[in-house]
């Protein structure tokens, strides 16, 4: 199969670690030009160090994702240093704090839902028109979860931002599609990364936050389970050449674990049920053969 990467150039938010710095590992050695955008500056540097040292083209930017104008410094560099921008991955983020629906906090809420699911927009509407102007082209990959396609007992604000995250891209894929971009929701299961320590790079306007979880984390042994939860999972290095196979086989849904076919499979079936009791409805059932209109 022809390499149709080489060449271009990618946008990696939290590209300096985990699943980020995996994927820029990858389409780098596949010859892209690779721009890792992180908020984290020291590991950051490491990371520019290390892609350099694979022979790599990088370029390293500073980002909170949250901050549009930091985005837009982002895509200004990459473009005088590069050119034309051909690939962005959306997939900065954060686990949130473990807690019920009553002990989760408002400005958690907040935290997970603007850098989760405002980071992806802010992303996408800094960097997707850079893609439109080359008409040339190209990929959107947003990285959501499985929690996206399935509710999380105790995890409520990280599964619906990223259930967000999937229906974003959704309605992006059919946006785009005509201007030849692809877009896709990556939707892993447990990777092993850091997500677990998605307090350590807090940006100061949720520090109010950090009491609970570092509370949240040292009881019940929640630190060691959630690490032990991610170190079961695969490694970045597998997630990563599964993303290339799922682009070159046209996949708006990427899976990495297929072992949880059967609990999505099973959330198809409930959906499916409730639409046979809506048709056998006398309150809505007559409009089982309206003419469908979409917006």
């Amino acid at each position: 199969m022809s390499n149709q990467f080489a060449g271009k150039t990618a946008v990696i938010s939290g590209g300096a670690g985990g699943i980020g710095f995996a994927l820029a590992e990858e389409f780098g050695q596949l010859g892209m030009n690779i721009v890792i955008a992180d908020i984290d500056q020291t590991q950051l540097a490491q990371a520019q160090q290390k892609l350099q040292d694979a022979n790599i083209s990088v370029l390293a930017c500073p980002l909170d994702v949250t901050q549009v104008e930091q985005w837009q410094d982002t895509v200004t560099a990459a473009e005088a240093k590069f050119g034309n921008i051909h690939m962005l991955v959306n997939n900065a983020g954060v686990g949130g704090i473990p807690g019920t629906i009553n002990d989760t906090k408002l400005e958690t809420w907040q935290w997970v839902m603007d850098v989760n699911v405002m980071g992806v927009v802010n992303g996408t509407q800094t960097v997707g028109p850079s893609i439109k102007r080359h008409g040339q082209g190209g990929w959107i990959i947003n990285v959501a979860s499985m929690a996206g396609m399935m509710g999380i007992a105790h995890s409520g604000a990280y599964a619906a931002s990223k259930a967000a995250v999937v229906s974003m891209s959704e309605s992006w894929a059919a946006e785009l599609k005509p201007h030849n971009i692809a877009v896709s929701a990556l939707c892993p299961a447990f990777v092993k990364t850091r997500i677990h320590e998605s307090l350590r790079n807090l940006q100061p306007a949720y520090q109010s936050i950090k009491e609970q979880g570092d509370k949240s984390m040292s009881t019940d042994g929640g630190a060691n389970h959630a690490k032990a939860l991610v170190e079961s999972g695969i490694p970045t290095s597998v997630l990563a050449k599964r993303v290339v196979e799922a682009l070159q086989s046209g996949q708006t849904y990427i899976f990495t674990h297929p072992n949880f076919r059967a609990p999505v499979g099973y959330r198809g079936v409930l959906l499916d049920n409730a639409f046979a009791d809506a048709e056998n409805s006398p309150v809505v059932g007559h409009l089982k053969d309206d003419e469908i209109v979409m917006l």
